[in-house]
């Protein structure tokens, strides 16, 4: 039976202390329609007994609420509106309500009895697995998505809560009964530290110093300084207990709430990675990010958090994430094949050639050899992303390595002439910052993919990873035969990045010239596929440039059905011609050949965003945004998925990162007209009108008669609400050349200009 709130022992009556004060005369009598049948525990609210319901013939727990509540009028009605409304949720992960009842003046909730034990109590216990841990955050998420879907906040989410049956089923307690907690501040209590109440002991555990404040452990910054709350403060409450779960400690610590609410609001709280070296990487990022101070910053829906939790945890199982599992003898989770002691960051190789050209081949050399590392799977290699911060900047690698969480960097340098090649690499060890493998290598240009594999085989032989076969011929397979085919494909695949008309048909002749010196060259295939797609998409929609994808994508699946770009471009391809089951089938052979690949999600959402499917585009953008968090586009498009559901608060956020990436990107091109106008579309967003249209003709100046800057200045000038100036814009934008009709119809930013006869006429609507 239940304990926590109720306080029940796990299949047997339990009587705590914090009971003493209950009733007892009330065994055995019946109040209304319930025969009390025994006294089973408390809770910071109220006092809790099992009944039997007369009427329907059920066990039922019944909470007795304090009289000084039944002595405020306003107190009790608004708690009735509430727990009246926390009664419609129906989940197998929530505690059910009954009915809210008074019987001779005694006020009580009527719920579903439960068997279990709550979860601080198994905190306590042992250190739990990292199954359970997942398994049930992604319960408590669900239970949660549940009520916030129905505009229900819970308000004190904790491990107190939070009740684990048997079987392992959670059940989230007391709905309805958070916004007591905060009443019970205002019917004369003494307030304590910050405003906030002290004397609830049964809820703030305040019994002596050194122990944990339970409530106010969990509480979100929002909470700590008495703002308005919404769904997202349970977010941030069960990041704490998430942490809590993973690491055995609370995320914010002290001896009086004073000391707890400056953490909650102040202090970044240690790597859950520091404490639990078990951990996969994963599952500290999630934490971090449910535990922003900024509630802008955290997961905008509980939804997103759970769906973060799944994906880890199928990975998991999978093993495809770089932390499988196994409960070791101290009931921790033993990491095998992979542990934080093996995580590499391959930071960008410097570039000595003195030629800005150059860096092409340095950019491509560094991300080829993460990828060769990819293939092993003991070792967890970070994504390009992380490391594209500290690109040509004076940090030590055991700085890097403290920021990142990672166990090791790999630093280097690279410099060419002519056809010699001068490369050095060495492996730092973040603990002590000290070097455990370094190599120079003086080879010729035709060296360059030995180079890479005798790194990564390196790297592997200092960690003392043993590579399996089939690791070993992942490795040593050859992209291409020829170093002037790879040297042509860098160089495409640098131009097609930029997202410019020329450079991308400037990567369209990269990529055929790399083909035509290597034509089992399957990377460059499915690069010039990806070039005629985008071209098409942007700029010229003509049916050469659909049937050209058509073929290079094909092409590039016949040569290696195992290279997920591939698949990509084959997805991409297919969905233009709005065969858009072929294309999910295809996206999703990728993500699981290489589920940290930004393209894979990234076109992903554009397919479905253009089939109308937002919810599984917005899913989509999220995740290409945490594969490479300083990308602008993808959250601009997170922004137009979540304004089509009319998920305003997410699609705020969205768009507030957008102007922020899109800002800092301009900082390094100032004339990246792509960035400019996205960016002066998520301004409009956020407020800021006069600077959005101010970028939007920054875009314009820099190329007037360019069909993709015409579309996006419509967008903009729709957004800002001057309907005829994005009507003229974007008839200019189709007579000019766009044609991806399909993304008219569905784009948000042109929702206001729909009834316009001339928006109807230029949409084909």
């Amino acid at each position: 039976m239940g304990k926590g709130p109720f306080d029940f022992a796990e299949h047997r009556p339990y009587h705590d202390e914090n009971a003493r004060g209950a009733d007892r005369r009330l065994i055995g009598q019946q109040i209304s329609h319930y025969r009390i049948l025994s006294q089973v525990g408390s809770g910071g609210m109220g006092f809790v007994y099992e009944a039997e319901d007369l009427k329907l013939g059920r066990r039922v727990a019944l909470k007795f609420l304090p009289e000084e509540f039944a002595r405020d009028p306003l107190a009790l009605e608004r708690f009735q509106r509430e727990a009246r409304t926390a009664s419609s949720l129906n989940h197998p992960n929530i505690c059910t309500i009954y009915e809210i009842d008074e019987s001779n003046g005694r006020h009580f909730i009527s719920m579903e009895l439960l068997e279990g034990e709550p979860l601080h109590r198994r905190i306590a216990a042992r250190t739990l697995l990292l199954d359970e841990v997942l398994a049930w955050s992604i319960q408590i998420s669900e239970g949660l998505d549940v009520a916030h879907r129905k505009n229900i906040v819970h308000r004190d989410i904790k491990p107190a809560n939070i009740l684990i049956s048997g079987r392992d089923q959670v059940k989230i307690l007391d709905f309805g009964l958070a916004k007591l907690v905060e009443m019970k501040m205002r019917v004369g209590e003494t307030v304590g530290a910050l405003g906030m109440e002290t004397a609830i002991g049964a809820d703030l555990h305040l019994t002596s110093p050194g122990t944990a404040l339970g409530t106010v452990s969990y509480m979100s910054p929002e909470q700590a300084r008495g703002e308005e709350v919404d769904e997202r403060t349970d977010i941030f409450s069960l990041g704490a207990v998430i942490y809590e779960m993973a690491t055995g400690q609370l995320p914010f610590q002290g001896n009086t709430s004073a000391v707890i609410f400056d953490g909650i609001l102040n202090a970044t709280p240690p790597s859950p990675l520091r404490l639990n070296p078990s951990l996969p990487p994963e599952i500290s990022r999630i934490i971090s990010k449910a535990l922003e101070k900024d509630p802008d910053m955290r997961y905008q829906s509980v939804r997103e958090l759970g769906t973060d939790l799944k994906r880890l945890k199928r990975d998991l199982e999978s093993g495809k994430t770089a932390a499988a599992h196994s409960p070791s003898s101290s009931g921790r989770t033993a990491a095998a094949p992979v542990s934080a002691e093996k995580s590499v960051a391959v930071l960008y190789f410097e570039n000595l050639s003195g030629s800005k050209e150059d860096e092409y081949f340095r950019d491509g050399m560094t991300e080829d050899v993460t990828t060769e590392l990819l293939k092993i799977k003991k070792i967890k290699v970070f994504p390009r992303s992380a490391v594209l911060s500290f690109r040509d900047k004076a940090v030590p690698a055991s700085q890097v390595g403290v920021q990142l969480d990672a166990a090791y960097v790999l630093e280097g340098s690279l410099r060419r002439a002519g056809n010699r090649l001068r490369i050095t690499a060495q492996l730092v060890e973040t603990r002590t910052g000290h070097s455990v493998w370094a190599e120079r290598y003086d080879r010729q240009m035709e060296d360059v993919f030995a180079i890479q594999d005798e790194i990564a085989q390196s790297i592997a032989h200092a960690l003392q990873v043993v590579l399996t076969e089939h690791e070993k011929q992942a490795i040593q397979k050859p992209q291409t035969a020829d170093v002037r085919a790879y040297d042509y494909y860098l160089r495409g695949r640098q131009f097609f990045h930029q997202v410019r008309r020329k450079a991308l048909e400037q990567a369209r002749q990269m990529f055929a010239r790399a083909i035509q010196i290597d034509p089992g060259y399957a990377r460059a295939h499915a690069g010039l596929a990806d070039a005629c797609s985008c071209l098409y998409i942007f700029w010229e929609p003509t049916e050469a440039n659909l049937q050209e994808a058509d073929v290079q994508s094909r092409k590039a699946l016949e040569l290696d059905a195992d290279l997920a770009e591939a698949h990509v471009a084959r997805g991409l391809a297919v969905s233009l011609n709005q065969q858009f089951a072929e294309a999910s089938k295809e996206f999703e052979i990728a993500l699981g050949l290489d589920p940290s690949l930004f393209e894979a999600f990234y076109m992903y959402g554009r397919a479905c965003f253009a089939e109308g499917k937002l919810t599984e585009a917005a899913r989509l953008f999220e995740q290409a945004s945490k594969v490479r968090p300083e990308d602008y586009q993808a959250p601009n498009l997170l922004a137009l998925c979540y304004d089509g559901l009319r998920r305003w608060s997410e699609a705020n956020a969205a768009y507030k990162r957008c102007a922020e990436a899109a800002e800092k990107h301009l900082e390094l091109q100032p004339d990246d007209e792509r960035a400019l106008y996205l960016g002066a579309q998520a301004l409009c967003r956020v407020g800021n009108r006069e600077k959005g249209l101010t970028w939007a003709q920054r875009a314009l100046a820099i190329d007037p008669d360019e069909p993709a800057v015409l579309y996006n200045v419509a967008c903009t000038h729709a957004l800002a609400g001057q309907s005829d100036e994005a009507i003229g814009y974007l008839e200019r934008a189709v007579q000019s050349g766009f044609g991806y009709k399909e993304w008219i119809r569905n784009d948000p930013a042109l929702d206001s200009l729909r009834m316009h006869p001339r928006f109807q006429a230029v949409s084909g609507t």
